[in-house]
């Protein structure tokens, strides 16, 4: 190979597919594209899945998906890692062995836990195997609230409550936290950064966009921001420009109509 060849920014995404294609893999890789970088993919499990809700879930065999990632890891390699739906302990302790055996350090984790119709999407004796053995890997876990409440196992109404869960996440082990406030009951949707090492939280304005067309918007989020950290932009860089992803992703898709259900966003804006 010729030492001016050029190099894609490698982002890989370990996650569930979406047959509706608005969240999970399929936005994941529409995100990772739209960002610039090149995207690969891990699928945990494959779901019958639409506007509607989850209709079915069937996982893959844990082996395969070990088989997915030593063909990736082995050869291609990756700048960052995203990190979806992973649905049972052995799977997340398989996942979590190979980021160990590759020494990947660029782990956004989205703690996928419940689908955007309410669906279950993560076995109830996982919540331990992810605490235990993924979260202390990631560089940034993404839960929004209700996700944040079931790690912490308390209720979170209140932006300086946001603020405290934020600090004891980062207790499990992860070197940074981003709750999304989207589930708050007042007008705005803002998110909080707690960056472990400098100590520090950082809040995100987000103004809520009125439209039901919000499916995948956290797996969306969390893989625009493992672009930009493939790209070599700090944490905080990372998110901001995640966050002005999603807006205007979510902002462009409002007036499309899409199924009867809640839509996705629109990954490709910047360019149609």
């Amino acid at each position: 190979m010729e030492e001016n060849t050029k190099k894609y920014r490698r982002v890989l995404t370990i996650a569930g597919s979406d047959s509706g294609g608005g969240a999970g893999i399929q936005a994941d890789l529409k995100t990772i594209s739209a960002n610039g970088c090149y995207a690969m993919s891990v699928i945990t499990a494959l779901t019958a899945q639409n506007t509607l809700g989850v209709f079915g879930i069937h996982a893959v065999p844990v082996n395969f998906v070990a088989a997915q990632l030593e063909a990736v890891l082995s050869d291609i390699g990756v700048d960052a890692v995203k990190i979806g739906m992973l649905f049972s302990p052995e799977l997340i302790q398989t996942v979590a062995e190979h980021l160990k055996k590759f020494a990947i350090t660029k782990i956004v984790l989205d703690p996928v836990m419940v689908a955007q119709s309410g669906d279950k999407l993560l076995q109830d004796e996982a919540i331990d195997a992810l605490k235990r053995s993924l979260i202390p890997l990631a560089e940034l876990i993404t839960p929004n609230l209700p996700e944040a409440e079931v790690l912490l196992g308390r209720e979170i109404a209140t932006t300086s409550a946001i603020e405290s869960a934020a600090i004891d996440l980062a207790g499990f082990g992860c070197t940074n936290v981003l709750i999304k406030g989207g589930h708050l009951e007042s007008g705005d949707s803002d998110d909080c950064l707690y960056l472990g090492p400098e100590k520090q939280l950082i809040t995100f304005p987000g103004v809520r966009i009125p439209t039901r067309n919000n499916h995948g918007t956290g797996c969306t989020l969390s893989s625009a921001i493992a672009s930009f950290l493939a790209k070599g932009e700090t944490m905080v860089t990372a998110v901001g420009h995640a966050k002005e992803y999603i807006s205007g992703a979510i902002r462009a898709g409002a007036d499309y109509s899409l199924g009867h259900g809640h839509g996705p966003v629109h990954h490709f804006f910047r360019f149609f």
